[in-house]
């Protein structure tokens, strides 16, 4: 393998404006076999977490993007006053379902929310999270909905096969062996004190 292909696709992935999937950086790299270049990727991966330095690289979106660590975001606020992704829980819930269902349509999406989620949809396809995939072969051709590649990288997925299972999801729910504490016996009653016995009587 050429010693500076690591460094070439470090300076191609630090250039790029989001995430460079391996078979951009083979179309970008003709002269150097796949092969090579994935394991200059993997060697890139290694050299970074090695390094213990403030970035890394990562495989987000179906590509290779340089990210900070999540570790350091307190100190990188202080630095950049970027406003947090916010999200209301209609929008997470139709987000959840579109990233879990698709491809699915808008009457899909309402049906299991039981709400309308015209407007919810509208949202999230204006931030970009959602796109359309076309439309559904049935009477009225409604769209189909799925989510998009910036759906991957604002939630730093490598594929929409990340994304937790629903048994990851429960078990967020369960209380660790850890924390679970055996209920401690009371003390014994004591007998109510006769009139006699009180301190002031």
């Amino acid at each position: 393998m050429n010693s500076e292909l690591p460094a070439i696709i470090e300076s191609l992935v630090f250039t790029a404006d989001s995430a460079l999937s391996t078979d951009r950086i083979c179309e970008l790299l003709p002269e150097f076999d796949r092969n090579e270049i994935k394991t200059a990727l993997s060697e890139l991966v290694e050299s970074h977490r090695r390094r213990g330095g403030g970035f890394e690289i990562v495989e987000v979106a179906g590509g290779w993007h340089f990210r900070t660590l999540p570790a350091l975001h307190g100190y990188i606020t202080r630095h950049i006053k970027t406003r947090p992704a916010k999200f209301s829980q209609s929008s997470l819930e139709t987000l959840a379902i579109v990233a879990y269902r698709q491809p699915i349509t808008r009457a899909e999406v309402e049906h299991l929310r039981g709400v309308d989620c015209g407007g919810v949809l509208k949202s999230l396809l204006e931030k970009h999270l959602v796109r359309i995939l076309g439309k559904k072969d049935i009477p009225g051709r409604p769209l189909i909905y799925g989510t998009s590649k910036e759906f991957l990288e604002v939630f730093g997925l490598k594929d929409l096969k990340s994304l937790p299972t629903l048994r990851e999801i429960q078990a967020l729910d369960e209380v660790p062996l850890f924390e679970r504490q055996e209920e401690l016996p009371l003390e014994p009653e004591k007998a109510v004190p006769t009139e006699g016995e009180l301190p002031f009587s």
